[in-house]
């Protein structure tokens, strides 16, 4: 079985070209130039890695902290910008999230 990516080099090493697997050239040619929610130019390692990642640790329990003192009603006023910035940013990041595992599907064939 052949590798669906293979890397041509020149006399220093450095990568100057791709060959496809014949499977993996259809599959990105009939997708979609004008697909704005693909995240092209990361590789698959990335794509993954980025589909699987989180909220910095410290944000989150900073974030828990401050949710919880909403629901309790003990939440100071100037706290309020914090927590939706927080908000925010875990909405844009489960948006790119969501992006890395369509791109993951549509170029690889990947579900996470």
């Amino acid at each position: 079985m052949s590798e669906a990516v293979q890397y041509v080099t020149n006399q220093q090493g450095e990568r100057v070209g791709v060959l496809l697997d014949l499977e993996t050239y259809h599959r990105l040619s009939n997708i979609s130039a004008s697909d704005e929610d693909l995240l092209t130019g990361l590789s698959l390692e990335e794509l993954q890695a980025l589909a699987d990642s989180q909220l910095a640790s410290t944000e989150q329990v900073q974030l828990g902290e401050l949710l919880i003192q909403n629901a309790d009603g003990q939440l100071p006023p100037e706290a309020n910008t914090k927590i939706d910035l927080l908000l925010t940013q875990v909405d844009n990041l489960n948006i790119l999230k969501t992006r890395a595992r369509y791109t993951l599907k549509q170029l690889y064939g990947v579900s996470i």
